[in-house]
């Protein structure tokens, strides 16, 4: 049984009871109740600056309702599980059965798939945050605890050599296009998606992407969601005392994109938290990770950068989660409890798994930022635009619902 089963709470299929698919009575008029256990092993709380914590919703889509929407994510899912087995076979180069657990877990992946396609209800709420979700825990079922951890580690080295360069660029510029090339690096990072079809086109061909060829890719201004002009404003007007900062992706996202734009905030006097993911999922970032990477950015620019993780005007944390997308009704107790110590005052959600798949209609009590670029065709198209449009959503606090 212990080969069988990877025994963690809501990984399905953990449990070891038998089948847990309810494959034999999809045809009957039956009455289904769903039982899910989560476990964790930290204090989850929530998000201290949600505007309303009570009628906070993290997902923007209602997979369940929307018959247009789920039969494009489902699709788009199955279509990429390729990709996915991939990855993880490449990141277990040393063990025999590598390719047999991913093809089981390609296999058990398309199974719920299907039933979800044909049953939308079966294991409760749906949406694309479920759909990704399940990907990582089928993949922890089957012991891949990191199948992108490869891509990861080239793909951190790659960006850690142009970071120096990056940064030299942007000290050169004005005051308000060194704004502006700290935005666009900011999208233009986000860019780097394997978990976006399209993308992973790009960054598969001859050549690969460059960041250089990511910030050519932006939908040129105005924006399909652009308030640059009102961030701007706000800068001129205000320093803010302490900003987190929810990270993204590894590589060219985190280190050309985030942490210019959160060393521009040191500059200026405010605090920076990065909050980045507690377990791996798709090609996030981790908060270990992350700290690693730190001690190689502090000698690229040991002035600011470096000065700064020393003194704790930048702090690494992670927000308490495994997944490629945010819900902010149960982050880390530790960085909720930063976030008050320190008086955040601007909360920054980078990337199309915080920010538009979740979080897009979120209000905070504080001003905040949601910084993504739209990477699917199809999403684009319905939201108005093309393929990688933008969205820059600054936002005045709100009213507290408490």
């Amino acid at each position: 049984m212990s080969s069988l089963y990877s025994w963690n709470e809501h990984y399905a299929g953990c449990s070891g009871l038998g089948r847990y698919v309810p494959t034999a009575f999809l045809s009957q008029n039956v009455n289904i109740n769903v039982l899910e256990m989560e476990c964790a092993k930290k204090n989850l709380m929530p998000f201290p600056l949600l505007a309303n914590a009570a009628t906070y919703r993290p997902d923007t889509v209602d997979l369940t309702q929307d018959d247009e929407a789920r039969a494009y994510w489902i699709q788009c899912l199955e279509r990429g599980v390729d990709k996915t087995v991939k990855k993880a076979i490449e990141s277990q180069p040393d063990s025999d059965d590598a390719a047999e657990r991913a093809n089981n877990f390609q296999h058990r992946y398309l199974q719920h798939l299907k039933l979800l396609r044909q049953k939308p209800f079966a294991y409760g709420c749906l949406n694309v945050r479920s759909l990704l979700d399940l990907n990582e825990q089928l993949l922890n079922e089957f012991y891949f605890k990191d199948a992108y951890q490869l891509q990861k580690y080239a793909e951190n080295e790659a960006a850690l050599n142009e970071l120096g360069e990056v940064l030299k660029i942007i000290d050169s510029l004005e005051w308000e296009d060194r704004q502006f090339a700290l935005v666009k690096g900011l999208l233009a990072g986000n860019v780097f998606d394997w978990g976006a079809q399209e993308v992973v086109k790009l960054m598969e061909r001859e050549g690969g992407l460059s960041f250089a060829s990511a910030l050519e890719k932006l939908q040129p201004r105005p924006w399909l969601n652009d308030s640059f002009e009102s961030w701007v404003e706000s800068l001129r007007k205000r320093t803010h005392k302490c900003a987190v900062i929810f990270a993204d992706n590894s590589g060219a996202d985190v280190l050309l994109g985030v942490i210019p734009f959160a060393r521009e905030l040191i500059q200026r006097g405010t605090k920076v938290i990065i909050a980045a993911n507690a377990s791996p999922a798709l090609n996030d970032i981790t908060r270990d990770e992350l700290v690693e990477l730190c001690v190689k950015v502090a000698e690229i620019d040991p002035a600011i950068l470096g000065k700064a993780l020393s003194s704790g005007m930048l702090l690494i944390m992670d927000n308490g989660q495994g997944s490629p997308c945010l819900d902010l009704s149960r982050i880390d107790g530790s960085l909720r409890a930063a976030i008050i110590e320190h008086e955040v005052d601007l909360v920054v959600l980078e990337g199309m798994g915080r920010a538009l798949h979740t979080n897009f209609d979120a209000e905070f009590s504080c001003e905040s930022l949601k910084a993504a670029v739209v990477k699917n065709l199809w999403l684009a198209n319905r939201l108005g635009g093309e393929i990688f449009s933008v969205i820059f959503k600054h936002e005045l606090p709100q009213s507290n619902g408490l």
